[in-house]
C-alpha cells in the first residue's frame, strides 16, 4: 500500500457521508480525486508523494475556492465530480481510449445536474465518488466490488437524505 491509497480511503468515506452537508468537503474531496488523476495521467507522475501532493493542493485549492465562491465551486466540482465518475465507468468498459472524452462529458451532466438540484446532486455525486474511491482502493474480485458498490451508494444515499434537514454548511 503506498501513501496515496489510506488518503483515498479517507476521501471516499468522506465524501460517502459527508459530501451533501459539508459541501466544502464534497469540493475538496473531488479537487483531491482530480489533482490524483491529472497527476498520474496527464504528468505521467510515479511516485506516490507527487501525486499525493498535486492532489493535496488541488483539494485545498477547492476548499478555499468553496467558501470564498459557493456556487461557482459547486459547480466546478459538479464537473469533476461528473468527470471523474464517467472517466472510471469508461475505464470500467474497457474503452480507455475514450477516458477523457467521458471525462468531459460526465464533467458537463455533474455540472448542470449540481445547478439544477443543489442538494440531490450533492449527494448523489458525492456518494457515487465516494463508493467508487472505496471500491477501487479495496482488492476485491469484481462481483464483490459490484455489490460492495452498491451497498456503499445505498448506505451513502441513506446517510445524506437524512442529514437533508438543512443547507450545505461551508464549515
Amino acid at each position: 500500500m503506498d501513501t496515496f491509497e489510506p488518503v483515498s480511503l479517507l476521501v471516499g468515506v468522506a465524501l460517502l457521508l459527508l459530501g451533501r452537508r459539508l459541501y466544502w468537503v464534497f469540493v475538496a474531496g473531488v479537487g483531491f480525486l482530480a489533482g490524483a488523476l491529472v497527476a498520474k495521467e496527464a504528468l505521467a507522475a510515479e511516485s506516490p508523494g507527487m501525486v499525493l501532493g498535486v492532489a493535496l493542493v488541488a483539494g485545498l485549492v477547492g476548499a478555499l475556492l468553496s467558501v470564498a465562491l459557493q456556487y461557482v465551486a459547486l459547480s466546478v466540482a459538479g464537473f469533476l465530480a461528473g468527470g471523474y465518475l464517467f472517466h472510471a465507468l469508461v475505464q470500467a468498459l474497457g474503452w480507455g481510449d475514450w477516458a477523457w472524452v467521458g471525462f468531459l462529458v460526465g464533467g458537463v451532466v455533474g455540472a448542470l445536474l449540481v445547478l439544477a438540484m443543489l442538494d440531490w446532486a450533492l449527494i448523489l455525486l458525492s456518494t457515487l465518488v465516494g463508493a467508487t474511491v472505496i471500491v477501487q482502493n479495496v482488492p476485491l474480485e469484481a462481483g464483490a466490488s459490484g455489490l460492495l458498490f452498491l451497498l456503499l451508494s445505498v448506505v451513502g444515499v441513506l446517510v445524506q437524505a437524512r442529514q437533508r434537514t438543512s443547507r450545505p454548511k461551508a464549515a
